[in-house]
């Protein structure tokens, strides 16, 4: 132990890693305990931390996380010994990429004297798509590498390289993965539209990655070695947040955070931080609430049964609830009152729709795909001034304008939120009041982005989600919006597509005169003679 702690006070080179001196001491002892011994660097030679593992291998504790918000390597290099002549181990490498080592060296021993030493350290991103670089066991006298300048030279061209890359640089960057069992032109699709999920975050993506697979791990959703892959990716872009496509389990998010040190989020955490974000109604925001109390409740669960103080009897005796469990209580309880208040909500609303249909005023409801334009066209319409941005999500509550048509007649335009391939499930039933709204129309305007590249899959999707809301029974107007962003070819194509869709700028009022005409035509009242031209 005396010997063991003395390490702390030697001062090993910072360009050759060890002198010959050192390395003997380090034989000696690892021979004689008959463990692996292991010294984590600074920068300055200085050791941090002294391990002592087993014949086999070693063990490296939780890291402090200094140094981690610059993107950089973590600053410690790892030396330590092997009792026969092993060359670096798949957990030496992983131990290195995970914890963001600056490097590692393995000094092999025969007996009670070194023999030879093996080096690896972590690659910027390259043509090869390597990881990392192990060069080749040379004599333990004579490493042949200067650690100080490769660390350096790293360090520089991972900074070159994520300045060359175009992000929002007061934004934090986040890493995209999307882990699928469906083709790789589907995954990059629907990362496309995860990247536009986290701008609308006020995330910076700054790289992609994509598996398919056959079937998805239950621990970790990728394999181990990929999972190495992305935390390279992730250093490599700077990214101090890691984004998956795909639902996590609640297992899998532990599993995932507690072997890399950045923020893991899931597609549905995602969502549900943009609807907090955006979300301005005293409704809107208990219905926001309400979804990310029941997304975190299962993730509450799990923990060691061993420790619950409910279930009485034998081993059940103690102080009372646990942290966890009065956790879970009071979460429950915030639900059953935010449950209370949403009905208040939808009972107020319903008296407002009674009220509308007393009046006698046609209700039509814009729907569509998240910002396919519908409030740029209900503000067009009414002349209002609803938030209207480039964005995903950018309105979350209805909004509903009293709009005098040609020929005298009034009808309530409504503008909902939209929708989105693949909606959380807790989100489809704490919106269930927001999308109350439609029950009552008399008429549903479907906006799409007709300049969008996925504007078939996007359509299908947002009628799919009016057939599993039992809304289908609805009359429906198909408006192809943003026309003037399509080709004289693109239209044409867009046309045998679509038919019976309708032409539309909603940022032109002119061109919306097919699609008054069609509303007053699709309405149930009667033609009158001598009509005003809209």
């Amino acid at each position: 132990m005396k010997r063991l702690n003395r390490l702390y006070f030697r001062r090993y080179p910072i360009k050759e890693g060890y002198t010959t001196e050192q390395a003997r001491e380090l034989a000696q002892i690892s021979h004689e305990i008959g463990r692996q011994i292991g010294l984590l660097i600074d920068r300055q030679g200085r050791p941090s931390m002294v391990l002592v593992g087993d014949p086999g291998s070693i063990y490296i504790p939780e890291l402090p996380r200094a140094r981690l918000g610059s993107g950089r390597l973590r600053g410690l290099r790892l030396l330590h010994t092997h009792l026969a002549e092993d060359k670096l181990s798949q957990e030496d490498l992983m131990d290195m990429v995970f914890l963001r080592l600056d490097s590692v060296m393995a000094l092999s021993l025969e007996g009670d004297v070194p023999a030879k030493v093996q080096t690896a350290y972590i690659l910027p991103p390259n043509p090869e798509g390597k990881s990392y670089e192990v060069l080749e066991s040379r004599r333990w006298d004579r490493p042949d590498v200067d650690l100080e300048a490769t660390v350096e030279a790293l360090e520089d061209e991972f900074a070159r390289q994520q300045a060359g890359v175009e992000v929002d640089e007061s934004a934090e960057r986040v890493l995209l993965v999307s882990v699928d069992v469906t083709s790789k032109a589907i995954q990059e699709a629907s990362l496309d539209e995860l990247a536009e999920l986290a701008k609308t975050a006020g995330l910076a993506p700054a790289g992609r990655m994509t598996q398919r697979v056959r079937k998805l791990n239950p621990k970790f959703i990728l394999g181990k070695g990929k999972l190495a892959d992305l935390e390279v990716l992730a250093l490599q872009a700077n990214a101090s947040i890691i984004i998956f496509d795909q639902d996590l389990a609640p297992t899998q998010l532990r599993n995932l955070a507690n072997i890399t040190e950045r923020r893991i989020l899931d597609r549905t955490q995602l969502i549900l931080d943009i609807f907090a974000q955006h979300a301005t109604s005293r409704a809107g925001k208990l219905q926001v609430e309400m979804a990310q109390l029941k997304y975190t409740l299962p993730r509450l669960v799990g923990r060691n049964r061993a420790m619950s103080r409910l279930m009485g009897g034998i081993g059940g005796r103690g102080p009372g609830e646990t942290k966890l469990e009065v956790d879970r209580r009071r979460a429950r309880e915030r639900l059953t009152k935010l449950k209370k208040e949403l009905d208040k909500v939808r009972m107020q609303r319903g008296q407002t729709r009674e009220r509308r249909d007393k009046a006698g005023l046609p209700i039509v409801s814009l729907v569509g795909y998240t910002n396919a334009g519908k409030s740029t066209l209900l503000n067009t319409l009414t002349s209002s001034s609803v938030l209207a941005e480039n964005k995903l999500f950018a309105t979350l509550d209805p909004t509903s304008r009293r709009i005098r048509f040609p020929r005298e007649r009034e009808v309530v335009l409504t503008d909902t939120v939209g929708f989105i391939r693949r909606l959380p499930p807790d989100l489809q039933e704490a919106f269930r009041a927001t999308l109350e709204e439609l029950e009552s129309a008399d008429l549903l305007v479907q906006v799409a982005d007709a300049s969008h590249p996925e504007v078939e899959e996007q359509v299908e999707a947002v009628r799919k989600i009016l057939e599993d809301m039992d809304l289908h029974d609805i009359p429906t107007l198909l408006v192809l919006n943003k026309w003037d962003n399509l080709t004289e070819e693109e239209q044409e194509t867009m046309g045998n597509i679509y038919p019976e869709g309708i032409p539309a700028v909603a940022l032109k009022r002119p061109s919306l005169e097919p699609l008054v005409e069609a509303i007053l035509a699709s309405l149930p009242w009667e033609k009158q003679p001598d009509e005003p031209e809209y």
